[in-house]
């Protein structure tokens, strides 16, 4: 091969290289902009308008710092997070957190089928039920009888549907000098409603879900690539594993936090200032798109809700696959036939069809949503508390404890969460 075919081939090369190392960080990222998520985003543009952006400055370090944690310990010791605590830790404990988020994995999961539906119904009108119903499907199919390799592709290329948010702003008009302004000097409240937005938001953007995913998807990763240990048994490959990880992570949460922005800043400049401040769902702020920026926006808007949404069902549903099985000792891996997994497949449908079932039911979303965020609040803080000390556990993670940086990073996060919740739970009895 001459020198000129060489050069040629190299950008090809690097740029495939710097593709496959994005895989679970960008997946876990993507889907933490969920229906309900973009729900929570858009109420916070629309009723304070620019001056709740920095909340996602604020939560972009700690978020990767958590996710790295939780991905860390998946690829050194070779197990998730439930099977770990459930080696390590009191079982009771274990029990409990996992009931806890599988109640609020399902809830969410309802609430994400019910604004896909509701959306698909904006724009071609019909039943939102028999919608539902064909996105729960649909949905649960893929994940049983698509194996993992392959199903993990089609993950990545329903992250680009995100970018419908971004798109958006080429329909609207985005004064930028104010915007950076309210971003790095808001005008912040101490009212009970401004607190309980940015409680919201934090409750939706680190969520115990994803630390169960992210643990389980590198483990899945390893499994796929016939020369990959777990690095505890393995430390010549740490080097690279880790950098790659943090590469994901990094990649992942910035994605997400800035397709959050992007959602807050188009709701802010469009119905904020347009006087509409009161938002409940994501299908809502649509449709309240529609006459104020136009078809674009709103058709972007919506396509995106369908999309996020079937990309967030199968890791809620999986992370409380994965979190039941390694509890109970099942064997679980989304590469695996059903057949030959059945008790982990098993708690995937279960979750899936419960939230289709609670589509029909005689449910307020938005109090559902509620007490989702509640729950996911609550059981965030002990998570990340057991997997601070999990991660600068020398049985766990031999020689590849966490380091110093990564330990401030994630007990930051840890007590930043705690704040939210009892916040949260001031806010409750407040009211």
């Amino acid at each position: 091969m001459n020198k000129k075919e060489l050069v040629d081939k190299a950008p090809v090369v690097a740029h495939r290289s710097w593709i496959k190392k994005l895989g679970p960080g960008l997946i876990t990222g993507a889907a933490d902009d969920d229906p309900s998520g973009i729900a929570t985003y858009s109420q916070a543009g629309a009723q304070f308008g620019l001056n709740t952006l920095w909340t996602l400055f604020f939560t972009f370090p700690l978020m990767v710092g958590i996710q790295i944690i939780s991905a860390r310990i998946g690829r050194v010791s070779g197990h998730g997070l439930a099977t770990n605590i459930r080696r390590h830790y009191p079982k009771p404990f274990l029990f409990s957190i996992v009931v806890l988020l599988m109640a609020a994995n399902t809830i969410n999961i309802a609430a994400d089928i019910a604004a896909m539906a509701a959306a698909m119904k904006l724009l071609i009108g019909g039943s939102s039920h028999f919608y539902a119903v064909g996105f729960g499907m649909v949905s649960l199919l893929l994940q049983v009888f698509i194996p993992y390799k392959r199903y993990v592709r089609v993950l990545k290329w329903l992250t680009l549907v995100l970018l419908a948010y971004v798109g958006i702003m080429f329909a609207v008009h985005i004064p930028w000098g104010q915007v950076v302004r309210q971003t790095v000097w808001p005008q912040m409240s101490w009212k009970p409603e401004y607190i309980t937005i940015v409680v919201a938001i934090f409750g939706t953007t680190i969520s115990p879900y994803l630390f169960f995913w992210q643990a389980s998807q590198e483990i899945e990763d390893m499994k796929a690539d016939p020369k990959a240990q777990a690095l505890i048994e393995a430390p010549n490959q740490a080097r690279r594993s880790f950098r790659r990880i943090q590469i994901d992570t990094i990649v992942g949460m910035g994605f997400s936090n800035i397709i959050a922005f992007f959602i807050m800043l188009t709701t802010a400049v469009t119905l904020h200032m347009h006087g509409v401040t009161e938002i409940q769902t994501a299908e809502q702020a649509a449709n309240a798109l529609r006459p104020i920026a136009g078809e674009l926006a709103f058709w972007l808007f919506s396509g995106g809700i369908i999309g996020t949404g079937m990309l967030a069902i199968p890791v809620l549903a999986g992370s409380a696959a994965y979190a039941v099985a390694g509890t109970f000792r099942w064997r679980n891996s989304l590469e695996a036939k059903p057949e030959s997994n059945k008790a982990f497949y098993s708690i995937i449908t279960a979750a899936t069809l419960l939230g289709v079932l609670i589509c029909f039911a005689p449910i307020d979303p938005i109090k559902a949503l509620i007490w989702s965020a509640v729950v996911n609040g609550v059981i965030a803080v002990p998570i990340m508390f057991i997997m601070m000390l999990m991660a600068s556990h020398k049985e766990i993670m031999g020689t590849f404890v966490i380091s110093r940086g990564l330990r401030i990073l994630g007990w930051s996060c840890t007590i930043a969460m705690a704040l939210v919740v009892i916040g949260m739970f001031w806010r409750m009895f407040a009211a």
